[in-house]
């Protein structure tokens, strides 16, 4: 585990798009595994930069993103795919046919949850996985557990993380409280992982992740054993390591 400190959101969001932009670079048909949430944010408005300038193009690639909401009608606004849609894809030049997500709308959500493992070892598995962390140490949904869960499956979300999610809702009612997430094992595949946090507020479980035990209370501590895992960090974040 490699791990970078900066001083400015600025500085960190350039670093993981540098990463990503590489990897297109190297590779043009690349597989990337994506997040969303306030993490990435800044991420993608470099990439969409770097696009926009015919630095990197997206024509090529194939995403999967980690996880979306039970429950929300299609084309909610909160859904992920509306937030890929609107804050990366509709900027970038990539093919639509390309870009994928759980299936939620199936009436057999575990065999459709087995299809999403499938689709993404068809596509030659993930080269590059971006992640963020939840306060409670999650990665994707995958939240604290008795055991790690290694495949794609649907989830029930922790009361932290429906706590932490409702900023981008009106009410913490409409929040979701179920979601079909790529499990640890789906991440862990991923050829190389680039996990990134900032905030006080992530500074517990970053810590944990880097220096404390490998359980699955604590999902994200399972990269202590990935061979290759970048952690971008601002100052804040970083403050307990």
């Amino acid at each position: 585990m490699v791990i970078h400190v900066y001083e400015t959101q600025e500085q960190l969001d350039r670093a993981g798009a540098v990463l990503i932009a590489g990897q297109l670079l190297q590779k043009p048909e690349s597989v990337l595994g994506l997040a969303t949430g306030s993490s990435p944010l800044g991420i993608y408005r470099e990439l969409e930069s770097m696009s926009s300038d015919g630095i990197i193009s997206f024509k090529l690639a194939s995403t999967f993103n980690l996880d979306e909401y039970i429950g929300l009608p299609e084309g909610h606004i909160e859904s992920y795919r509306s937030f890929m849609d609107r804050n990366l894809f509709s900027h970038v030049d990539i093919n639509m046919a390309n870009t994928h997500f759980p299936d939620i709308t199936a009436e057999d959500l575990d065999e459709a949850s087995r299809d999403y493992d499938k689709q993404i070892e068809e596509a030659g598995g993930i080269d590059l996985q971006l992640l963020g962390i939840g306060t409670n140490g999650h990665i994707g949904f995958n939240e604290p557990a008795d055991e790690f869960v290694d495949e794609t499956h649907r989830v029930k979300l922790a009361d932290e993380t429906i706590m932490a999610n409702s900023r981008f809702f009106d009410n913490i009612e409409d929040v979701p409280r179920e979601a079909v997430s790529m499990g640890i094992g789906s991440i862990t595949k991923a050829k190389r992982i680039i996990l990134i946090a900032s905030g006080d507020a992530k500074a517990d479980a970053i810590a944990a992740m880097v220096k404390g035990e490998v359980t699955p209370r604590l999902p994200a501590s399972i990269l202590q054993q990935h061979a290759n895992v970048v952690v971008l960090l601002d100052q804040t974040a970083a403050a307990k390591l």
